[in-house]
């Protein structure tokens, strides 16, 4: 296994006007942070101690020009453009959103290559990322097209873990898009993050219900009844712990959720609504499914409070320590997989 401070941490630096960089230098501010890992920040080192001094904060920033220049240990700024930006904290700037792609793409690259070992996504603003060269709703979609696997948004604090069977489709596209294959598939992702990511060795995993009091035999709604209770049944019966649909209002209302290894919501405000509530601004969305690890914050660019020096960083510090938590349970999970013998000797 990697020794901790080995572990190269990626991070895309967000919408430059918004509070991403903030809680970036914020989170590593803490010297005892690189002691867990090394962070990589793919930005400019110029931009980013310019905003470093504008927030007041001392922490030192060791540039670098290439990849294999890396120095263990320090908050290392990868130079991937050259030229000045003009900032302006607060404003969605078409110009600021071509330096955050430009970012998440190069890290990207990086997690591909095994030059980062993890990936930290700091938020951007989903309006001005958009260009001919760039079409996805997102982090996820664009993550979900260029590495191995399924993607899946998970959010995660503590032991309340919440993932969606569909994320950024418009509500009155939610129905139609439920399918026994949709279903099975982010069923079975959510089964296996949380065996080999979370190691949970028998994972429990409820699913809400589309319909409210889970369409109420077919009262308010059939999808419940003949899409959603088919599936599980099936798998249920192939042996995999998922029970359901529940009606989320009473789900979340008399803290079922404490009896789960993860919820599945069917669509992105049912599970993320409830979700930001019980976690006070310390949850991680993380992107389960694929052969490489990426994290984030649970919040976006802020840009209220941008440049004000006053946003948390608990979220961001949170996203750091799962995905260091996440690739050290996959080198375990790997290697008890290739010996099962290790795993005879942990039941004796």
């Amino acid at each position: 296994m990697k020794k901790a401070e080995n572990i190269i941490v990626g991070i895309s630096i967000g919408d430059l006007n918004g509070i991403g960089s903030e809680v970036i230098l914020k989170t590593f501010d803490d010297s005892r942070m690189l002691e867990l890992c090394t962070p990589v920040i793919f930005a400019n080192v110029r931009v980013v101690s310019f905003i470093k001094k504008t927030l007041g904060l001392e922490i030192p920033l060791h540039g670098i020009d290439h990849i294999n220049q890396v120095v263990i240990g320090k908050v290392n700024v990868l130079n991937i453009w050259k030229e000045s930006v003009d900032l302006n904290f607060g404003v969605s700037d078409d110009a600021i959103g071509k330096y955050a792609i430009k970012s998440f793409i190069e890290a990207t690259k990086a997690l591909k290559e095994n030059q980062v070992d993890v990936l930290v996504t700091a938020p951007i603003n989903k309006y001005n990322i958009q260009s001919n060269d760039f079409k996805f709703p997102g982090h996820t979609d664009y993550l979900d097209k260029e590495l191995e696997g399924s993607a899946l948004m998970l959010m995660v604090q503590d032991n309340l873990r919440v993932g969606l069977l569909t994320d950024h489709v418009p509500v009155n596209d939610v129905a139609k898009s439920l399918t026994e294959k949709l279903i099975v598939q982010k069923i079975e992702t959510i089964k296996l993050s949380l065996s080999q990511d979370f190691r949970i060795n028998k994972p429990k995993i409820a699913v809400l219900s589309l319909n409210p009091h889970a369409g109420d035999n077919g009262v308010i709604g059939k999808e419940d009844d003949e899409i959603i209770k088919p599936v599980i049944k099936k798998l249920f019966e192939k042996g995999t712990l998922v029970f359901g649909p529940f009606p989320a209002d009473g789900f979340f209302g008399n803290s079922q959720y404490e009896k789960y290894d993860a919820v599945i919501a069917t669509y992105h405000d049912q599970g993320l609504i409830p979700f930001k509530t019980l976690s006070f601004g310390n949850g991680v969305n993380y992107t389960a499914g694929l052969n490489k690890i990426r994290t984030s914050p649970d919040h976006g660019t802020a840009f209220e409070i941008a440049g004000k020096g006053v946003a948390d960083y608990n979220s961001f510090k949170e996203a750091v320590y799962l995905a260091i938590d996440v690739f050290n349970s996959r080198i375990e999970y790997h290697e008890i997989s290739k010996n099962p013998l290790k795993t005879k000797e942990k039941q004796l």
